[in-house]
């Protein structure tokens, strides 16, 4: 039975005159309540400025404070420069050129969004380090030994520098890419007559139309490279996150761990600001469309072997060198974990994971429904507010959470003996449900976007039918929206459940003593050089990361052209998208 629009207005409480409760204020309420849970731990850092630090903060600042900026800002620019140049232009020489091997690579440059950068590091630690095979067949190749042969050292800001480049130039690569499939053919050709040679019209057309996608993939590069910690502390680089780490645990000093917090939070939000801030007014779009096919130009003989090597060797020094040294170190016989360890530490993983991935997913629901179709309305923006925890380093989140679980135990603690005599010190700090109230606050985002992506393709009027034909708000929404909403909330399940297994400084902070993940226990091996036993939980977390990828390359291969740019920048939205 058809039910035109008219039809529907015909039955809506409002069009007939009947008295209607607005729903703004019942929504708001509890989208400011979603908003405060999520965002608490950080509120919480902004308490602890000006308060007293035993002169820590000074010893800091006098000794190691300005190294540990200058490290992140120089890490920060290298990784950026290096992502540009790899992710950019390959994306140019997939969509614009066709060379030997590109079906294969265009799919083939995601992989190494499956490789963790702690990782990355412990596997090209071994293989460039002294002992590694890289330098044995060297000095056999010159015959020099060890103090005769100079070899860069790998565990330096430069080695950092690369392992990251190539860990992270990915979503540089999506972003782009998707770019040049919608610039019209029209400007390149355009530019061809006038006169512009290949390097030259990437250089003034192609680039410059794709410089929103460039910036905002530069600029969830740069937030990841000051996050990280699992690399640059196998590589004993000092940044922000690693003194955060260290003045928590080696300090013991809460005060100026959660300064040090703030302090990176301040810095990954200046990032996001000057990425604004360089866009501006500035518009990027073609005033032609599409005429006809983007035509790839044919590139034969050494210019496509050149080509096909440009795009080959970021895979193979991100994911297939580095997946081929983790499987030769875990089939030596140097390694300690045992099957029934790893065994343990899958299962850990995966419980955790799951119940995270179901948490966050329902709150991200429960917040996609508060928000409403209306995204202008008040519960709608605190809503999008409530998404900006992705943008927070996963050791600020750690801090603050620990910072507001202790203030949480003492207070029930308090309680308990003033009204039982006795107390429980400690029973949300160190405890899972602060570790997996972290991935809440982590990975909120998203699980946000992914379901907001879906809903939008709902058409409104499906659900005004249903409440015609007499199912309730509840029933409605069980009845339309949740199966239309199938693949997005797999989707969103997915990622969350990747992303946990992968996350390890919020889990490292906030877990219990008696348990351990693949993340912390790879982790722990590799901190006391025992790289070979890093290896079997390490190739686990790739194996797991490889499930998104694959379903982000079915996303891009789809034939509809805005399918690859909406999958690329499901992942970077969540950083950059300026409504948050």
């Amino acid at each position: 039975m058809a039910v035109s629009s008219s039809g529907i207005e015909a039955f809506r409480p409002e069009a007939s005159g009947a008295p209607v409760r607005s729903p703004g204020l019942a929504r708001a309420l509890p989208a400011a309540l979603l908003v405060l849970v999520v965002a608490a731990p950080v509120l919480l850092l902004a308490t602890y400025v000006g308060q007293p630090d035993e002169g820590l903060w000074a010893h800091l600042a006098g000794t190691v404070l300005l190294g540990h900026l200058r490290d992140t800002a120089l890490l920060a620019l290298g990784v950026a420069l290096g992502t540009a140049v790899v992710g950019a232009g390959t994306a140019w020489l997939v969509t614009l050129y066709r060379f030997p091997g590109r079906r294969i690579l265009n799919w083939a440059l995601v992989l190494p969004l499956a490789m963790p950068t702690y990782v990355l590091a412990y596997a090209w630690t071994d293989l460039l380090q002294v002992t590694g095979p890289v330098q044995r067949l060297l000095r056999a190749l010159t015959g020099l030994s060890v103090g005769e042969l100079w070899f860069p050292e790998i565990r330096s800001l430069g080695g950092a520098i690369f392992v990251l480049t190539f860990a992270l130039y990915p979503y540089v690569y999506l972003l782009c890419r998707a770019a040049f499939l919608e610039q019209s053919q029209c400007a390149l050709e355009v530019s061809r007559t006038l006169g512009c040679g290949a390097g030259e019209a990437f250089r003034r057309v192609g680039l410059p139309l794709a410089r929103p996608a460039l910036a905002a993939g530069l600029a969830f590069v740069v937030m990841e490279t000051m996050a990280d910690f699992g690399a640059v502390k196998h590589f004993e680089v000092g940044t922000l996150t690693t003194a955060i780490y260290r003045a928590w645990y080696a300090l013991g000093s809460p005060v100026v761990a959660a300064q040090l917090a703030l302090l990176l939070l301040a810095a990954v939000f200046a990032t996001l600001a000057v990425e604004r801030w360089a866009r501006g007014r500035a518009r990027f779009a073609t005033g032609t469309v599409h005429i006809f096919r983007k035509r790839r130009v044919p590139l034969s003989g050494v210019a496509g072997l050149l080509a096909c090597l440009a795009c080959a060797l970021p895979v193979l020094l991100g994911f297939v060198l580095p997946v081929a040294g983790l499987l030769a170190m875990a089939s030596g016989e140097q390694h300690e974990l045992t099957l029934a360890r790893l065994l343990e530490l899958t299962v850990n993983t995966l419980q955790l994971a799951l119940f995270a991935s179901l948490l966050v997913v329902g709150a991200a629901l429960f917040g996609v429904y508060l928000a409403g179709r209306d995204r202008h309305a008040l519960a709608a923006r605190l809503v999008r507010l409530a998404t900006l925890g992705y943008a927070v380093p996963g050791a600020v989140v750690g801090v603050g959470l620990l910072l507001l679980l202790g203030s949480l135990d003492r207070w029930l603690d308090g309680l308990l003996r003033q009204f039982l005599g006795q107390g429980l010190p400690w029973v949300l700090t160190g405890s899972l449900a602060g570790v997996l109230y972290g991935y809440l606050v982590r990975f909120y985002a998203i699980a946000y976007n992914a379901l907001d992506a879906g809903m939008a393709k709902v058409s409104p009027t499906l659900l005004d039918v249903a409440r015609v034909l007499g199912d309730r708000p509840l029933t409605a929404a069980r009845r339309v929206h949740l199966p239309l909403l199938r693949p997005s909330l797999l989707t969103a399940l997915l990622l969350v459940l990747v992303d946990t297994m992968k996350e390890l400084p919020a889990t490292l902070i906030l877990r219990p003593f008696d348990f351990d993940t693949l993340a912390i226990e790879a982790y722990h091996l590799a901190s006391t050089e025992r790289l070979y036993a890093a290896a079997l939980p390490s190739l686990v977390i790739v194996a797991a990361g490889l499930a998104p990828v694959v379903l982000l390359c079915r996303m891009l291969d789809r034939r509809r052209p805005n399918m690859g740019r909406t999958a690329a920048e499901a992942l970077t939205s969540s950083r950059t998208d300026p409504r948050a």
